[in-house]
C-alpha cells in the first residue's frame, strides 16, 4: 500500500518517518533479507513474519521504546530504513539509545542522514527528549560516520559492552543534546 505524506511523523526532501506497523512485516522482512550482507556482523533485525510481528510488538506498545520506518517519498514510501530509540528514561534524564539499519537498496545514498535528523527532531520536539546516545562497534565505520554527519559527539569507549553475535563487543559511546545544532 502506497504511504502518503500525510502519514508522515516528519519529512525532509527525500524521505519522511513513520512509526512502525505490523502491516509492514512483509516489505520489512524481505529488505532485511536483501541487507543481510550489510547487516552483518553489526545488527539482526528480524527476517521472519513471526520474528516481526514480535519485534514490532515491542516498538509499538512499550513506552521506554519508539519505533521509525524511513521512507522514500520518490519510491512511493518504499522503506530505506529505521531508526530505534530504546531505553526512554523520563525524570531527570530524558534520555534514549538509539539504534538504526538502513537496507542495501538505500546504503550510501544520504537517505539515512536525512531520516536520521528528522528523527533527532522529532525526539527533541514532540517527545520532550534532552539527549540521545548511540552505542556503535569501532569497527561499523559506515554507523560511526552517520553519528558525526548528524552532529553526534564521541564522548568514551566501553569495553565489552553488549552481547552481539556471540560475543561481548566494544563499543564507542556517541551523544547528542537538546542544545546541540543537528546538521540538514
Amino acid at each position: 500500500m502506497p504511504h502518503t505524506a500525510s502519514r508522515y511523523l516528519a519529512e525532509g526532501p527525500r524521505v519522511g518517518i513513520r512509526h512502525f506497523t505490523h502491516a509492514d512485516g512483509a516489505e520489512f522482512t524481505a529488505r532485511v533479507r536483501e541487507s543481510k550482507d550489510l547487516h552483518h556482523p553489526w545488527l539482526f533485525p528480524p527476517d521472519s513474519a513471526g520474528a516481526y510481528s514480535a519485534y514490532a510488538g515491542r516498538l509499538i506498545e512499550d513506552p521506554t521504546k519508539a519505533g521509525f520506518l524511513v521512507c522514500e517519498k520518490e519510491a512511493d514510501g518504499a522503506l530505506a530504513g529505521f531508526i530505534n530509540i530504546n531505553n526512554i528514561v523520563e525524570g531527570g534524564f530524558l534520555c534514549g539509545a538509539l539504534g538504526y539499519g538502513a537496507f542495501a537498496h538505500a546504503a550510501g545514498r544520504g537517505l539515512m542522514r536525512e531520516g536520521l535528523g528528522l528523527v533527532v527532531r522529532h525526539a527533541f520536539g514532540p517527545m520532550r527528549l534532552h539527549r540521545l546516545e548511540i552505542n556503535v562497534q569501532p569497527g561499523n565505520a559506515a554507523s560511526i560516520a552517520l553519528a558525526r554527519a548528524c552532529g553526534f559527539r564521541l564522548e568514551g569507549f566501553s569495553p565489552k559492552m553488549l552481547f552481539i553475535d556471540g560475543a561481548w563487543r566494544d563499543h564507542e559511546r556517541w551523544a547528542i543534546t537538546s542544545e546541540m545544532t543537528i546538521p540538514d
